[in-house]
């Protein structure tokens, strides 16, 4: 990643991830095993996947590992295999749905009506 804008892209993607999980979407996805605070967060995973989608079109989830494997991995030392990013993201089909309600409220402009017919 060479881009300034990029990186300043990416921290914000990553503070609003942070955000968002602290305030609804750790409830969705908890996890009661020996491994609750994973080294890879699910937050890093959901940035990841909403970085490489949003900004590199990205769209299969073997590209965004590929990309974040080549281009992240400063960012995200701890990135897994391919196999366990994938089951990580399967586990977050949840958390993705109640996201894209909140980023759709959050972002909605200004010139669009609220209310439903």
């Amino acid at each position: 990643m060479t881009s300034t804008d990029k990186k300043f892209k990416l921290v914000k993607i990553y503070f609003y991830v942070c955000h968002r999980f602290d305030i609804e979407l750790k409830y969705l996805c908890e996890r009661f095993n020996n491994n609750k605070q994973p080294e890879f967060t699910y937050q890093e995973a959901i940035t990841i996947y909403l970085y490489a989608m949003r900004l590199e079109n990205r769209f299969h989830v073997k590209d965004i590992h590929e990309f974040a494997s080549e281009y992240l991995r400063d960012w995200f030392p701890k990135l897994p295999s391919y196999e366990a990013f994938n089951v990580r993201i399967n586990r977050l089909s949840e958390v993705f749905r109640v996201l894209s309600e909140t980023v759709l409220n959050d972002f909605i402009p200004e010139s669009c009506s609220k209310k439903s017919n």
